[in-house]
């Protein structure tokens, strides 16, 4: 090859390596835009239930006229169920007389309104359709109230809705109060994609829906990209996760079922508007746990709660028993009647026979209802007045605990054998079924509150038992805040790893009386849980602590979660409790104009919810306030006497304010219910004040009892008997202690000193 030649060939390479690099910008263009992530697709649309009937009818046929398809409408004379021709009825309660009357088309109702005064309100929607139907009035605000006189649909008469007392138009619970208030007790679950539309600013509402009722998309979610794949013929369809749903309701177990259901068929508090989406359930909303006035002690329905709380208690939840494999999911009704629907899994030649039930199909001549298998394990409740609901834990009958923890049981309940006593039910359930009982864990819940001595043990082993239900699991935990020792200390560590987000979300929760560095050490990791409510919990605790106490690269997590928790008290800064939850993170974060703001706000919006009222009291005292400080607690002791805890806040501030004899009594008061030593020392020292030695006395040794090893105790009980020349009783107490204390130093200095 001549040099010429190889000269050309260079020239060549050199020529194509210069296109290269003059196309390399558009070819890097071109690959990087191949390669960029495409843009987020629009989220999916609702398109309502009608559009479902096209392919959907069966289902569609089912829900169509069910519960939710009839849970809202709009007051037609189609949907009305109530007698609107001009007829009365009188609240005894009350002492007031309603009328229900027509003007054309419209339907009105002539009672007391707002503060009292009577007027005519137009009802614009009906609500619920069985056993009882309410009625919703327009009020001003963007506000519907429900009317607290409502239809009974079998008896075809007017009756007014528990609580069956004198409701003042002032009260909460008043028919125009925030107790009735449409928008935030009930829109969620009547409701398909309730936008609650709630300005804490104007306290005013712009709450709207997609569908008055609850359709199919309040449990698939909303259909749109379904729609598209269901709008292409069959073989152009393209394979897509759920079929283009937004939830998934196919082949789930029976927590994933729950997940859909829990949201509206549970006593809760939402976190935000629910949108109908996958998600944790604590995302969306924090269930009640076993609290007291909810439920009794071993868990059984008392007040309101719904189905969500007990059904996760029952065994057959813990089994894989779905919703769905009693019910069916459209139409709502049960698939089969009476024990036929228990014996879809239980064999009924066991279950079904008089060998296990005892009971009779006749007795005495009438048709009995004794053999059906809910009656012992579904007892119910009346709530509304007429709305009968069973208890969805499916529990065996217990006619003895009952005896140990005053709670209902099956065979006394709901007039089976209400004749009989106690004891005769009892005697005969051991007669069919043994002596043997097993332990229940409602013992232990009603030990814890009571705040028993040593049921913290107790406590403990059933928040670690992780056969337990979590619910039960939880409300242990719960408890042990009146417990705070190492050993709870360290279980309620242990719960913050659960894999239970309401195991976790309590766990953080009790902590909350624990020292800086216990709550630094154990929840800072939690501002990065998954689940959105322990986010936001852990940083509420968190925010007790100056931020500066946080790690650097924990304190991004902490504002976000914090952002978390402040949405989701605006999004309920209508109701109390949430508003109180504002004032506490005002008072941590060191805002006390914002925390006295919101505290007032929350007495405002319901003046019974006395939790604000104390807090507030406490902020009144720590500015000097103390007028203002004593009328809220004494309000709060005439309101909830038996909050003793309160009348020895209201003791001890009394003291403060050197009104003794006041004083003395509610801090006597609050010793006596909570057998507190340091409230006996407490009025020991008060008594002292007033001259009163030989109570003071009393009070003393009553506290030197439940603590012994209390050197305030000794020391005051010992210079009281000095003082008083009783030199044989400071001997005789010391002595005492040492036979139970040896190693008791204060008892030891008190001989050396007397035999001086």
């Amino acid at each position: 090859m001549t040099r010429h030649a190889d000269i050309t060939r260079w020239e060549r390479l050199a020529l194509i390596a210069a296109v290269v690099i003059l196309l390399s910008p558009g070819l890097y263009l071109l690959r990087s835009r191949s390669l960029a992530p495409p843009p987020p697709e629009a989220p999916a649309q609702f398109v309502g239930s009608e559009k479902c009937k096209v392919c959907h009818e069966a289902a569609y046929d089912k829900w169509r006229g069910s519960d939710h398809d009839r849970a809202m409408d709009v007051a037609t004379e189609a949907t009305v169920l109530g007698d609107f021709g001009n007829g009365t009825f009188f609240d005894a309660y009350n002492n007031v007389t309603s009328r229900f009357f027509r003007k054309g088309e419209k339907f009105f109702v002539e009672t007391e309104g707002p503060g009292g005064e009577r007027g005519e309100f137009e009802i614009a929607y009906t609500f619920g359709v069985y056993p009882l139907q309410q009625y919703l009035v327009p009020f001003p605000g963007g506000r519907l109230q429900c009317l607290n006189i409502a239809w009974d649909v079998d008896r075809k008469q007017w009756y007014r809705l528990p609580p069956l007392e004198r409701i003042t138009p002032d009260n909460w619970l008043h028919w125009t109060k925030g107790g009735q208030t449409w928008n935030v007790m009930c829109a969620e679950c009547h409701s398909t994609n309730v936008n609650k539309g709630y300005d804490p600013a104007t306290d005013t509402y712009s709450t709207t829906w997609f569908e008055i009722d609850v359709g199919c998309e309040a449990c698939h979610g909303p259909g749109s990209k379904h729609m598209e794949w269901a709008d292409k013929p069959p073989l152009a369809r393209a394979k897509t996760e759920n079929y283009g749903l937004a939830v998934r309701t196919g082949n789930l177990d029976t927590g994933e079922l729950i997940r859909i259901c829990a949201p509206c068929h549970s006593r809760r508090f939402q976190l935000g508007d629910n949108h109908h989406q996958e998600g944790a359930l604590l995302d969306l909303m924090v269930p009640q746990l076993l609290n007291e006035g909810l439920y009794y002690p071993d868990g059984q329905i008392l007040d309101e709660v719904y189905v969500y709380g007990s059904f996760v208690q029952s065994k057959m939840y813990q089994r894989g028993v779905r919703c769905n494999d009693c019910h069916d999911v459209h139409s709502l009704k049960t698939h089969r009647e009476k024990n036929e629907l228990c014996t879809q899994c239980h064999r009924a030649e066991i279950y079904d026979s008089k060998l296990h039930h005892f009971h009779k199909k006749e007795h005495e001549g009438k048709p009995s209802e004794g053999y059906l298998c809910v009656r012992c394990h579904m007892p119910g409740r009346d709530y509304m007045g007429i709305d009968y609901r069973p208890d969805h834990s499916l529990r065996i009958p217990r006619p003895d605990l009952s005896a140990v923890l005053g709670t209902p049981n099956a065979c006394s309940a709901e007039g089976c054998h209400a004749d009989k006593t106690l004891a005769w039910n009892i005697e005969n359930y051991t007669k069919w079924y043994g002596e043997t009982r097993r332990p229940h864990y409602g013992a232990v819940i009603k030990a814890g509150r009571e705040r028993t001595d040593g049921a913290d043990i107790e406590l403990i082993r059933l928040a670690e038992d992780a056969l337990l239900p979590a619910i039960v699991r939880a409300t242990a935990l719960s408890l042990l805040r009146a417990y705070p020792g190492e050993a709870s200390q360290a279980t309620l560590a242990r719960a913050l790893e659960d894999d239970d987000a309401v195991i976790r979300y309590t766990a953080i929760r009790s902590l909350e009386y624990f020292d800086a560095e216990t709550r630094l050490k154990r929840i800072a990791p939690k501002l990065y849980d998954p689940v959105k409510a322990v986010r936001m919990e852990a940083a509420m605790m968190l925010s007790m602590l100056p931020e500066e106490r946080l790690r650097r690269d924990d304190r991004d997590a902490f504002h976000e979660a914090l952002n978390e928790y402040c949405k989701a008290m605006l999004y309920n800064a209508d109701l109390a409790p949430q508003r109180y939850n504002l004032g506490n993170l005002a008072v941590n974060l060191g805002d006390e104009q914002g925390a006295q703001a919101d505290y007032e706000k929350a007495i405002a919006i319901d003046d019974q919810f006395y939790p604000a009222k104390v807090n507030l009291a406490m902020l009144y005292n720590r500015q000097g306030k103390n007028r203002l400080a004593e009328k809220l607690l004494r309000e709060v002791v005439a309101q909830e006497p038996e909050l003793y805890e309160v009348s020895y806040s209201l003791g001890l501030l009394l003291a403060e304010m050197k009104q003794y004899e006041d004083a003395a009594y509610y801090v006597g008061r609050a010793a006596a219910g909570l057998n507190y030593a340091r409230a006996y020392y407490n009025q020991g020292q008060i008594l002292l004040a007033l001259r009163r030695s030989e109570q003071a006395e009393q009070a003393l040794q009553k506290a030197l009892s439940l603590e012994p090893q209390d050197q305030d105790v000794f020391l005051a009980l010992a210079d009281l008997y000095l003082r008083t020349q009783q030199p044989d009783k400071a001997r005789t107490m010391a002595e005492a202690l040492l036979r139970e204390h040896p190693e008791h130093q204060g008892a030891r200095q008190l001989l050396q000193h007397l035999g001086q």
